[in-house]
């Protein structure tokens, strides 16, 4: 049998049973290293994304964009940064939030010593992943100056309020720690 046949054997039922999901969650940032990250003091939010999330779980629920913002304003002013309704602020915070499905591949790199299970067999798990990126832009020149993001699985936060919740409690602190102190 060829490898290609034997191969397809194999993955067809693996991407029918596919359902689990890695748990853990990828945060990283970059930053405009010629910003004077001392020269900012306030942030209003900029205005909404025009682009649905491609998930209507999270289109319509307000819990997401409540707790979202709630958790960046809290660590924008661990910072040292002042949220502003009136006058021009230094900054303006924008977000993206996406859902999209992925492939997790697993045991792929069996030849060459790494091996996951019993069996040492190649596993396929379809989930959706969650993607929430927060931009910060200085307000005078409209340029982003840092750019911070989270991903990870998302079923179990689009079907649970709390789980929602301690998702972007456990995300936000972690995105925005990487985000140059203002004083």
């Amino acid at each position: 049998m060829n490898r290609f046949l034997r191969a397809s054997i194999f993955l067809v039922p693996a991407f029918v049973m596919a359902g689990c999901a890695p748990a853990t969650m990828n945060v990283s940032s970059h930053v405009d290293r010629a910003a004077d990250f001392k020269a900012f003091q306030t942030y209003t939010w900029g205005p909404a994304d025009a682009l649905p999330t491609g998930d209507p779980r999270l289109d319509k629920n307000p819990l997401f964009k409540d707790q979202f913002q709630g958790a960046v304003e809290k660590q924008l002013a661990l910072k040292g940064l002042t949220q502003v309704t009136t006058g021009k602020p230094d900054l303006l915070i924008h977000y993206h939030a996406n859902i999209s499905e992925r492939l997790d591949v697993t045991g792929i790199d069996r030849p060459y010593g790494s091996c996951v299970g019993e069996n040492c067999q190649a596993e396929v798990n379809l989930y959706e992943a969650g993607t929430i990126v927060l931009d910060i832009v200085d307000a005078k020149t409209n340029k982003l100056i840092w750019r911070g993001w989270a991903q990870g699985a998302a079923k179990t936060m689009l079907d649970n309020p709390d789980e929602m919740t301690r998702q972007i409690n456990k995300a936000v602190p972690q995105m925005v720690a990487q985000f140059p102190k203002a004083f």
